[in-house]
């Protein structure tokens, strides 16, 4: 009688594993058919920020009266292919390492005469509110697509904020005693219907991951940047909110694309 309910227990268990198996992958498959559904960049609503932040870079605001044109991002003033691809970079005139967002609120300050707190204070769209920082982003960031992720490594700074942003990435704290890692240092896993790259070894998870920002979020209606995308997760992980363009998101941004050097900027991309 036991031996009967020991194989009774033992085949029960076995079509339970087969059911969940089955269950998983037509999971899976029904995931991979929402992804397609929301990647037709027919329908990228986030092209609507990129002609919004064209339309912003060329216009002649602030104080001193100029356009965005005259900003170096990197390759020259003014000269935005390939800029976003090659970023966050050293700038000899700040002498130090920069993103986009923090070289673009530079430029706004020192180049249009713009008080850049009211856009620090309020940099994320909201309903109804577009961003402008986060339109312009979306603009120049679409300048490299099609390109490859090819930030330098050369000058100490940049060198000194990769090994930094590493720090950052396995550094563990908070509420719940996360770090980035915690998510996103392990292959397979998800949280909801979302997978979770393994962001801690260079190669193609990082590559297409960190190729595909700015995005359009359908689930927020907007589009989001890197920083956006950085600011959450300390968010989700219930740590402090960072300061937007802080030096150590720029840090945390530097070695995630030196882990995706070689991968491709499509952008906007279309995300949950």
């Amino acid at each position: 009688m036991r031996r009967t309910i020991i194989h009774s227990a033992i085949a029960a268990a076995i079509l339970c594993a087969s059911f969940a198996a089955v269950h998983a992958q037509d999971t899976e498959k029904e995931i991979e058919r929402y992804r397609e559904m929301i990647s037709d960049p027919m329908s990228n609503p986030g092209f609507l920020a990129v002609d919004r932040g064209e339309a912003l870079w060329h216009e002649k605001r602030g104080t001193k009266n100029v356009s965005l044109e005259g900003c170096d991002l990197g390759l020259g003033a003014g000269k935005l292919e390939g800029a976003y691809a090659q970023l966050p970079r050293y700038f000899a005139d700040t002498d130090k390492v920069m993103d986009l967002e923090q070289r673009l609120l530079w430029c706004m300050q020192n180049g249009q005469g713009f008080d850049t707190k009211n856009i620090v204070a309020r940099p994320f769209a909201s309903t109804g509110n577009p961003s402008e920082i986060e339109d312009i982003v979306a603009y120049v960031a679409n300048k490299s697509s099609g390109m490859k992720i090819n930030v330098p490594q050369s000058h100490p700074k940049e060198k000194e904020m990769a090994a930094v942003g590493e720090e950052l990435f396995f550094r563990r704290g908070g509420v719940n005693d996360f770090s980035c890692a915690t998510c996103h240092a392990d292959e397979g896993k998800r949280i909801r219907l979302q997978n979770l790259p393994d962001l801690a070894k260079p190669g193609k998870q990082a590559q297409q991951t960190m190729g595909a920002w700015p995005a359009y979020r359908v689930s927020q209606s907007t589009v989001r940047t890197m920083q956006h995308r950085l600011y959450d997760c300390y968010r989700q992980q219930r740590w402090p909110k960072p300061e937007y363009a802080s030096d150590a998101l720029t840090a945390l941004n530097v070695f995630l694309q030196t882990q995706a050097v070689g991968g491709e900027v499509q952008v906007p991309s279309i995300k949950r």
